[in-house]
């Protein structure tokens, strides 16, 4: 059971991953991989707001499992980031490949930092 619902959350996240980075490379008219940085960010922020959320609530298992080995997993798209990365530098790409190795790891701690705060907000809000 538990290889179907990790399965199910990796469809749900590779579909949501695609369609994401889709829509944000419309807009985007350099060679720099945007949709992908799009992703990884939002990945992050989301990812510790669902964790700050599991810290405080007791989910079962499956569901626990559901959300960050299947979906968070599978949207996040690090393995892409770091091939992108690289294949910018062997392609003579040297301002697009660090600038993406510095915003993707800067920013990506600061929306998981991001993600932890907006959690303890929405909590207080709700607790009062």
């Amino acid at each position: 059971m538990k290889y179907i619902v990790i399965a199910s959350g990796g469809a749900f996240g590779a579909l949501l991953r695609y369609a994401l980075s889709g829509f944000i490379y419309r807009f985007s008219s350099s060679g720099f991989p945007a949709g992908t940085l799009g992703v990884n960010l939002l990945g992050a922020f989301v990812i510790g707001l669902l964790w700050s959320f599991f810290e405080e609530f007791t989910l079962p298992p499956n569901l626990r499992s559901f959300v960050f080995i299947g979906v968070i997993a599978s949207f996040t798209t690090f393995s892409t980031y770091c091939l992108e990365t690289l294949n910018l530098a062997r392609d003579g790409e040297w301002k697009y490949a660090i600038m993406n190795f510095l915003l993707s790891n800067v920013l990506g701690i600061g929306f998981v930092f991001l993600g932890f705060l907006a959690f303890r907000w929405i909590l207080q809000l709700v607790r009062g």
